[in-house]
């Protein structure tokens, strides 16, 4: 039997997106088309649309087969799960009819998702849903107008927007419906870098979106969640002017008017992990952007991102992703290269 050369024993580096797209009954084909097709191109080094790089799974209520509104039938590739740990969790809507009263089993698996810090995106009339599960009291949500009077009195506490192509606020990320293009273009700038999205659009035969023109402020997805624990968003944007300085946590913890221990203690009971492995997470999202979007060596990258060295850099990149800086960098070069000829 032959042996199995390090190249391919190597297991898979870790996926920069996944996502579960919970399709529900007459759910609109556009806004899932858009999104989808542009992590197609965005996730293989070539255009066999291979799920390598961002992966994705189709989901239904009851694991059967849907139909959307333009009467395309749709099967599952997977069974419907909330367990696993998705980058993004789309609720795609489409007719109100199957979204105006959705099941409560469905909106207390949305309540546990978002408690997980999970981000759940709503498209068309998603947001139906996540309003029904009160996901949406006292946060901006962009709608579709033709549903705004409807939306405004089944939910008070929500705060509409119709003349927005996304908008992210605590933890929700609203579409109204369109192609989901300017999403998606954000989504893979965020994750898989500016020159993959720029290129995708390209082959995709669109303009580059202005998106971040667009989106009210802080609800970009570049910008990261926003919690509703005022002093962690204000620890946060400090940990984000100090990505370049290798700032000691007890001088966060003192900025914070908190105990070490406090700090940690009120980190991992709102976003889910400590506060240093949230700043750690930070600066090796920024390296990888600067890795992705660069030309900066691994040690000036390491330098602008706080790390040690570039042998610390290297070390947690490589535990984070599943690769080594030069591998990623290795991907991009393959990817650029493909999309340019």
């Amino acid at each position: 039997m032959p042996s199995l050369s390090a190249a391919d024993a190597r297991p898979d580096p870790k996926p920069e997106l996944t996502i579960g797209f919970l399709l529900m009954r007459q759910f609109t084909l556009a806004s899932v088309a858009g999104l989808v097709e542009s992590l197609r191109f965005a996730a293989d080094e070539s255009f066999s649309s291979r799920q390598i790089f961002c992966r994705w799974e189709w989901m239904t209520c009851d694991d059967q087969p849907v139909t959307a509104s333009c009467g395309l039938p749709v099967s599952p590739t997977a069974p419907l799960d909330f367990t696993r740990e998705w980058d993004y969790f789309v609720v795609a809507g489409g007719l109100l009819e199957e979204t105006r009263q959705p099941p409560a089993w469905l909106l207390q698996a949305l309540r546990d998702l978002h408690a997980r810090n999970i981000p759940i995106i709503t498209l068309c009339s998603g947001a139906f849903v996540a309003g029904n599960a009160g996901l949406l009291d006292n946060r901006h949500c962009a709608i579709h107008f033709t549903t705004r009077e409807e939306f405004s009195a089944r939910f008070p506490k929500a705060i509409p927007v119709i003349d927005k192509t996304y908008i992210k606020d605590g933890g929700i990320i609203s579409c109204p419906g369109g192609t989901a293009i300017d999403l998606a273009a954000d989504l893979i700038r965020h994750h898989c870098g500016v020159v993959r999205s720029q290129k995708v659009l390209k082959y995709l035969l669109v303009d580059e979106p202005a998106a971040s023109k667009k989106a009210v402020p802080k609800t970009a997805v570049a910008e990261g969640n926003v919690y509703e624990n005022a002093l962690v968003n204000r620890v946060i944007e400090y940990m984000r002017h100090h990505l370049d300085t290798p700032v000691p946590l007890s001088d966060v913890a003192e900025f914070a008017g908190l105990t070490f221990r406090q700090l940690n203690l009120t980190f991992t009971k709102c976003t889910g992990c400590s506060a240093a492995v949230y700043w750690r997470r930070m600066r090796l999202e920024q390296a990888r952007k600067l890795m992705a979007d660069s030309s900066r060596s691994i040690n000036e990258i390491a330098a602008a991102t706080g790390f040690a060295d570039a042998s610390h850099l290297i070390a947690w990149f490589r535990k984070q992703y599943g690769e080594t800086p030069s591998s990623f960098r290795k991907r991009r070069r393959k990817v650029e290269k493909l999309l340019n000829d």
